[in-house]
């Protein structure tokens, strides 16, 4: 394993990311704690890292911590190697003794290590961290010792975690019921609820169906980064940069454990001189944990048919695009917070706005459009462009400037689409499950306690002999099913346009509760509502200003998003034809206008016909495209760990 960390940290050396770092840490603090004699001469062009924490800093300047504790010497004897040098410096590049390079050496096993654990768990998220903190608080409680792995994605924790965020602490007072004290990054209580309805020019007042006291304005992204460390310390292992591509299954068909990807694979799928192969993470329970849309979680749930399992419908979904501005103190309200509906979508298209105000003159902006559209001209893009210049929203945002940029699709299904979440060998949690509940349009609490109701059913089967099917009855009686439930019939409400969908919403809020005797069913999935561009108008959209509007390569510049150019696309098409085929003549290629960071475009070739060039190294992880796709051509596949957007605000 330590073969493993230390090429990954010599073919990540070459690249300025932050996942180099958070490696370098691994390897320093496992190897401070191993041994305090120092190395005599050591190499100069190994960087010198000592102490438990270190601070990085972002594109934007906004510096973070995080703290590692012996999570290599731990990996090391899992794997049986024993080397490590004692000096606190970290071979991130050739090592040499003289007469060979160690690395090297190291190196040419060509077949994957395979290091396991009792709990493998997928995502670095809300879920997947409260899972993990729960599962350790439980060995504490019980005197029981079971391992716990975190997989991560992106370069750092929190790199890609992206929400509005009004932040309900319920499930936080549950886990960490100390969290005041422990100097959690939740600061801003929500001070006001307004809610509009939107015309051109326009903002109608309407009373608030939302109540956030006791809520707060938060960036998810720094408290999920704040949870990692919490998570740390209980001694769960956390390896952030490491993207699991592939689910692995034992002789029985249940699933023991995951593979990461490989590294160092050119785009005409040749080996590079610093291709690494990935690594077995085998768990006796694994849980995924990987967010709205995962890709390894879809395999599941078709594989084992888990929608089938409990008639649950399909999962629908929206995209929701984001900025962080730094605005004038007199504008700046802490605690504030506003959501719309109504322009600038039109009256068959679900969805609405929001803008909190967050801590030091920050205020997060945001659209939410449901991806059952109908227009396939229709660009959620440049409709959060249009928003902006709204007379209502213009005034708060003059004289201010962007930080942050971002987006990512949310399950919106509700109750209605929840697979059965417990399959052999493990388990579903959070987003990757779909326990958003629309109405409230929060969905952080609830992914949180699906991941410590998971742990409790995962330690009871590792620990005590019962059935992790456990998780399935106790989420069945947890308060999330009673929030879900009484929520059940707000999303499917406007499915036939958003006058009937708000008389429905109010209907339900003000008069049943959630207690109506019926629950409404979804329309059909999100790409099958795409209508042919032949039922609809092209949409002209006016060009950005540069001040409150902006264009695509300007907004992915602040996502802070980067991939390995030199690596096969991690977006797929199953059928190289459909896009020219299908897509252009009938649907007018939406994927140009659906993906929120241009990276699908039709550009002629040598004989001046269209054909679709996919940019994956702009990709923000959104997974839009998996989704909207008219034909479900395009499979969203994880890219080289590390790659994709540097959130530190969102």
């Amino acid at each position: 394993m330590y073969r493993f960390i230390s090429s990954r940290s010599k073919f990540l050396s070459s690249k300025s990311s932050v996942s180099t770092v958070s490696l370098c840490n691994h390897l320093s603090n496992s190897t401070n704690s191993a041994d305090n004699k120092s190395q005599s001469n050591p190499s100069t062009s190994l960087p010198k890292l000592s102490g438990s924490s270190y601070q990085t800093q972002n594109l934007n300047g906004s510096p973070y911590f995080r703290r590692f504790n012996q999570n290599l010497s731990f990996l090391a004897s899992k794997s049986g190697c024993n080397w490590f040098p004692s000096s606190g410096y970290l071979p991130n590049c050739g090592i040499s003794d003289g007469n060979r390079s160690i690395i090297r050496c190291f190196s040419v096993e060509p077949e994957r290590e395979s290091i396991e654990y009792d709990v493998v768990i997928v995502g670095a998220g809300p879920a997947g961290l409260s899972a993990a903190i729960r599962l350790k608080q439980l060995c504490q409680e019980k005197g029981a010792d079971l391992s716990v792995c975190v997989v991560e994605k992106g370069a750092e924790v929190g790199a890609h975690i992206i929400s509005g965020n009004v932040f309900e602490p319920r499930a936080l007072d549950e886990l960490l019921p100390q969290w005041k004290q422990e100097q959690a990054p939740i600061s801003v209580p929500a001070s006001s609820d307004k809610f509009w309805f939107l015309t051109k020019d326009r903002a109608y007042s309407l009373p608030s169906p939302f109540d956030n006291r006791g809520n707060y304005v938060i960036s998810l992204s720094q408290l999920v980064r704040w949870m990692g460390v919490k998570a740390e310390e209980f001694g769960v292992e956390i390896y952030p940069g490491f993207a699991a591509s592939e689910i692995l299954y034992g002789a029985n068909n249940s699933v023991i454990g995951i593979g990461t990807n490989d590294m160092g694979i050119a785009k005409d799928g040749s080996k590079k001189e610093n291709f690494q192969r990935g690594v077995e993470l085998k768990g006796r329970l694994t849980l995924f944990a990987e967010g709205c849309r995962g890709s390894l979680s879809e395999k599941i749930i078709k594989k084992y048919q888990l929608r089938e399992k409990v008639n649950a419908q399909h999962q629908t979904y929206a995209l929701g695009i984001k900025e962080v501005w730094e605005i004038d103190e007199s504008k700046h309200n802490p605690g504030a917070i506003l959501h719309t509906l109504g322009w600038p979508l039109d009256k068959k298209t679900y969805g609405g706005s929001f803008l909190y105000h967050m801590k030091d003159r920050q205020v997060s902006i945001g659209l939410v459009v449901a991806l059952n559209y109908r227009n396939p001209y229709l660009s959620p893009y440049e409709e959060f462009q249009k928003l902006k210049h709204h007379p209502a929203i213009k005034p708060i945002l003059e004289g201010g400037t962007v930080i942050q940029y971002g987006a990512r699709t949310l399950n919106e299904g509700g109750i209605q689409s929840i697979p059965y979440p417990v399959f052999p060998g493990g388990a579903i949690i959070g987003c990757s499950a779909g326990f958003i509940n629309v109405p409230k349009i929060k969905g952080t609490h609830t992914a949180m306690k699906s991941g410590m109701l998971a742990a409790e059913a995962a330690f009871g089967a590792l620990h005590e002999g019962s059935n992790l099917e456990l998780y399935w009855e106790t989420l069945r009686n947890s308060w999330i099913w009673e929030e879900l439930y009484k929520a059940r019939n707000y999303r499917p409400a406007f499915e036939h346009g958003l006058i009937p969908g708000m008389a429905i919403s109010a209907l339900e809020h003000y008069i049943l509760k959630g207690k109506s005797p019926f629950t409404l069913k979804h329309g059909k999935p999100d790409h099958e509502a795409t209508d042919v561009a032949q039922l609809h108008s092209p949409i002209e959209y006016p060009k950005p200003d540069g001040v409150f509007s902006f264009d695509v390569p300007t907004s992915l510049h602040r996502s802070n998003t980067n991939h390995e150019h030199d690596q096969p696309a991690h977006l797929r098409l199953r059928d190289p034809k459909i896009p020219e085929l299908v897509n252009l003549p009938e649907y007018a290629g939406p994927e140009s206008r659906y993906c929120p960071a241009r990276v699908y475009e039709y550009v002629p070739n040598e004989k001046s016909q269209l054909k679709l060039q996919i940019n994956a190294q702009n990709c923000l992880h959104c997974k839009a495209c998996d989704i909207k796709d008219p034909k479900q051509n395009i499979e969203w596949t994880v890219p080289e760990g590390g790659g994709g957007p540097g959130y530190s605000v969102m």
